[in-house]
């Protein structure tokens, strides 16, 4: 362990006593919000907490965070350290075993869900819990489950200690005073804040700084048109933002842009107003975020990979979109496909070069469209002009850099005459797994065969649509009537429109290019299949002698023999998943493009984090290359996986192919742990790149938002009681029942009959949003149970299905709601569904522009309508927040009985005689219609 993190945890556990009795209040011995700088290894510092417990002081418990990579760092720390082993409570875990795990003292991971649930039915002892730690406090709210935690776990015990940890100091910036509020609903007095910049972080992590050698590699010609174009889109789009005067000018910044927060800063100042938006400003928020990723995948992947997730972008969005409309957007387009293949005619000249006036465009346009096509083979042929595609396969100019660091890396060793135990470990860190597959394959292949492959998988995908498309092609019908009854006047979409005559002979050039890869891979299997040749060996390719004649050698015509079926599976997979990651636009890249499937063949998922390949000296096949020059063993790691990687291989050379500034920190990190170990790292970077940009950004921002912190803990100020308790947001509702009873002291010299405390049974399951919290706040008894009918019950009577937005649409799409609705009209005399909408959002639906005339079955207020016209006595509630739904429920209850918990969680279960109870249904049903009236009157139920 570093020595600042010893600082830490003292500077946490040093509390000075301020209470009148000499303790620390109310708010528990070395309690705190903790917010270091990214990378400063979180996981170490709770592990180094965690050997800190001791049994005898109660049980610590730890809320499992959302970010299984920190839990599992965490465990792996702990176990390096400690024989004892930390094990997580879950809902498997049967409810009196739970008792005796909260009673043993040890360390336990908790879900929130579980714990809140227990807290309230009393099994666990408060008395018994040391402390509760919180692993991710720039996620938590006011009206977050684990606020409703620390609430009634004070309620209990004083003396219990709360810890909050953060990593992302720029998140606990965002929105008005979030550290402030953090705090108070935690009640916590004490901020601790350790940035990069501290003096003990600084001077130890500079002290044995590894060695650092920074390579910019500069970008290719088409790259940089590409990026610069992509800038020029993006400002565009930002000017339009502008134009709106609806979000703070100071955010629309390119710099912003580059980052995900972007998004969240955009979202957040127009979510309240979005339904008065209209779809031009609408659509360009989410342009901004393509063409954020356009930005990132540039310098990510491969020029192949790059054209066909252009082309899902163009299919996706081109009729929607406003950025594929301005006038640098087709530069992206153009430079795009030159990084992979170029058209030239067979007097020499280039097809389509956007460097040529628009008189000549137009002069070529109309001398191709009066001479006949004629496609065959890899070219079109006019009379006059044959068009043949002339094959680029730009390699990315890292992949060359790579190689060359890898070469000096082991002429290196082999000068100082080092053994291979003796050499350490080569790692290479890239952005996702894909990427580390990528240039696994590279090295061991060649960058030649690798984009050979890209590309003739990028062919055959043409292939394969163009065959669904002529499938699935409906013949014309011949008409029936007049006008637009008869299809006279047809709307056809902009993807299915007339191309020009030279997009034709492009798009006619291409396919028959893939025809032909695709006719060539069947014979080859043909042959495969014939048992004559000797498949497994080296000189496979005599069997395929006639097809290696034609087009290639047979070493390549065995791999690709070898390969035909599985580059057809992945090509359709990187195809379709490309698709979907353009039209969500919210995937993430390694799971959108389809590589974790495409890869599916070849390695496991388990393997995928970190894949290491042997000595590749002997890769000197076609396009390898300088492979003939010694490399050392390489090993990959995927920078998205956020696994202890150092810890585990301690490598002595690393080579950080996509800069990252979390994973930067943590290379400090090791290199203060190990300072006799010498450790030598190379940052490839793209040279006047926003990769560059991007990373730098990133470090002004953090460094921009712990200032911020700092400003913040000067000014602030938590409020405490008497007895220095910390008071948190709610402390109003403590005081209102003291001054309630002082102002009723004229009636009856101050007697006043004790209220009856209010009653909500829960669904077990609801306990995953936050209305029991506020419910909780408004003075209620939360009874949590599991629910057969409804998610809250108010009264005998009164059952309440809750909806927020996304669930009610789900939920009529899979048609849960139907059957939910009408199992409450069966059992509840006053069914209710309440449709409950964010508190910063917009209260509407859609905006009126989008309402129209007709009833259709896809709209939400037709389907709305339809349900209350089939369930009469269903009432639909809508709630404007969560505080609106508290004073709902509150209005609800006024003059009805408190619910039956045992009634409750009878409803809807059938007994062992196969009677279900309370069956309002078949009494309703049975009843005339006069007497239906009295029944409802009787019941309360009008």
């Amino acid at each position: 362990m570093v020595k600042f993190h010893d600082h830490m945890i003292s500077d946490l556990l040093d509390d000075p006593p301020i209470s009148k009795n000499g303790g620390s209040g109310g708010c528990g011995i070395g309690s705190g919000l903790v917010i270091l700088s990214s990378g400063l290894s979180l996981s170490k510092l709770i592990s180094s907490l965690l050997l800190l417990h001791s049994p005898s002081a109660g049980t610590l418990l730890l809320l499992s965070p959302s970010s299984p990579s920190l839990k599992s760092q965490i465990l792996h720390h702990y176990a390096a350290v400690s024989d004892r082993r930390i094990s997580e409570i879950s809902a498997d875990i049967p409810a009196h075993h739970r008792l005796s795990l909260y009673s043993s003292g040890d360390a336990f991971f908790i879900t929130t869900r579980i714990l809140i649930v227990d807290l309230l039915n009393s099994r666990l002892p408060a008395s018994s819990v040391a402390g509760l730690l919180i692993l991710a406090a720039h996620s938590l709210s006011e009206t977050s489950t684990e606020a409703f935690i620390v609430r009634i776990l004070r309620s209990l015990n004083r003396n219990v200690y709360i810890r909050a940890f953060s990593d992302k100091p720029h998140a606990m910036v965002s929105g008005f005073a979030k550290a402030e509020r953090t705090m108070k609903c935690l009640g916590i007095r004490r901020l601790h804040l350790w940035p990069r910049f501290h003096v003990y972080v600084s001077e130890e992590l500079e002290r044995d700084a590894p060695e650092v050698v920074d390579v910019r590699v500069q970008m290719s010609k088409h790259m940089a048109g590409i990026q610069t174009a992509i800038i020029e889109v993006m400002d565009a789009c930002l000017k339009e933002m502008r134009k709106t005067n609806k979000v703070d000018i100071e955010d629309l910044t390119v710099e912003n842009g580059l980052f995900k927060s972007f998004d969240e800063i955009v979202r957040r100042q127009l979510d309240p107003i979005w339904h008065t938006l209209g779809r031009k400003t609408k659509q360009l928020v989410s342009d901004l975020k393509s063409l954020r990723k356009l930005l990132d995948y540039l310098v990510r992947y491969d020029g192949v990979t790059y054209l066909k997730y252009l082309d899902t972008l163009r299919v996706s969005e081109s009729h929607r979109s406003v950025w594929i409309f301005a006038e640098s957007s087709y530069k992206i387009f153009e430079y795009a496909k030159k990084r992979v293949y170029r058209f030239v005619k067979s007097d020499g000249t280039k097809l389509g070069d956007p460097n040529k006036s628009s008189t000549s465009r137009k002069r070529k346009l109309k001398g191709a469209a009066d001479d006949s096509e004629e496609v065959g083979g890899s070219s079109s042929t006019n009379t006059n002009v044959t068009i043949s595609l002339d094959e680029v396969l730009e390699e990315p100019p890292k992949w060359k850099v790579l190689r060359e660091v890898l070469e000096e890396i082991e002429e290196e060793r082999q000068k100082q005459g080092l053994s291979e135990d003796d050499c350490g470990i080569v790692l290479v860190a890239c952005k996702d797994e894909r990427s580390c597959m990528q240039l696994e394959e590279c090295i061991t292949a060649g960058p030649k065969k690798v984009m050979r492959d890209e590309w003739e998988n990028y062919l055959l995908n043409k292939v394969q649509l163009r065959d669904l498309q002529t499938r699935f092609k409906k013949k014309p019908k011949e008409p029936k009537g007049f006008g637009i009854l008869d299809g006279v006047i047809p709307v056809a979409p902009a993807t299915k429109a007339e191309p020009s005559s030279i997009n034709k002979q492009e798009n006619d050039a291409l396919v028959a290019a893939a025809s032909e890869i695709r006719n060539r891979i069947k014979n080859d299997d043909i042959a495969v299949v014939d048992p004559q040749p000797q498949v497994g060996s080296e000189g496979g390719g005599r069997g395929k002698q006639k097809v290696g004649n034609k087009k290639q050698s047979a070493a390549n015509s065995k791999s690709h023999g070898n390969k035909g079926n599985k580059s057809k599976k992945k090509a359709a997979l990187n195809e379709s998943s490309l698709e979907n990651e353009g039209q969500t636009g919210e995937a993430d890249p390694v799971a959108a493009d389809g590589f974790s499937e495409a890869i599916g063949d070849d390695a496991s998922t388990e393997k995928g984090v970190l894949r290491r390949h042997n000595q590749v000296a002997e890769a000197t096949g076609s396009g390898a290359g300088s492979a003939n020059k010694p490399i050392p063993p390489v090993h990959f790691y995927a920078l998205e996986s956020g696994q202890p990687i150092l810890d585990i291989l301690k490598p002595s050379v690393i080579i950080v192919y996509h800069p990252d500034m979390t994973f930067v920190r943590e290379i400090e990190v090791h290199q203060a742990e190990n300072p006799s170990k010498k450790l030598k790292v190379y940052f490839l970077f793209y040279e006047d790149s926003t990769e560059v940009q991007k990373f730098e950004a990133s470090i002004r921002r953090e460094n921009g938002a712990f200032e911020s912190l700092i400003r913040q803990k000067s000014m602030m100020m938590i409020p405490v009681d008497q007895d220095v308790n910390c008071l948190g947001l709610n402390s109003s509702f403590e005081g209102q029942g003291a001054s309630s009873q002082n102002a009723v002291t004229r009636k009856a010299g101050g007697r006043r009959e004790a209220e009856k405390e209010m009653q909500v049974i829960v669904d077990m399951r609801e306990f995953m949003s936050s209305l029991p919290n506020v419910l909780h706040q408004k003075g209620m008894r939360i009874i949590p149970v599991t629910l057969e009918v409804g998610d809250y019950i108010l009264s005998p009577l009164i059952c309440v299905e809750r909806k927020s937005i996304q669930d009610l649409f789900m939920s009529f799409t899979s048609g849960r709601l139907y059957h939910q609705v009408e199992t409450m009209v069966r059992y509840y005399g006053i069914p209710v569904l309440l449709i409950e909408f964010s508190q910063d959002k917009s209260f509407s639906f859609q905006s009126a522009s989008d309402i129209g005339d007709d009833v259709t079955p896809n709209n939400i207020i037709s389907k709305l309508s339809l349900l209350a016209l089939h369930f009469p006595r269903l009432r639909i509630i809508w709630s404007r927040s969560l505080h609106a739904t508290a004073e709902i429920f509150a209005a609800l209850k006024t003059n009805q009985d408190e619910p039956d918990e045992e009634k409750a969680m009878r409803v809807g279960v059938p007994s062992e005689e196969g009677i279900i109870d309370n069956d309002v249904s078949r009494v309703f049903e049975t009843a005339s219609g006069r007497d239906r009236f009295k029944l409802q009157e009787h019941h309360g139920w009008l």
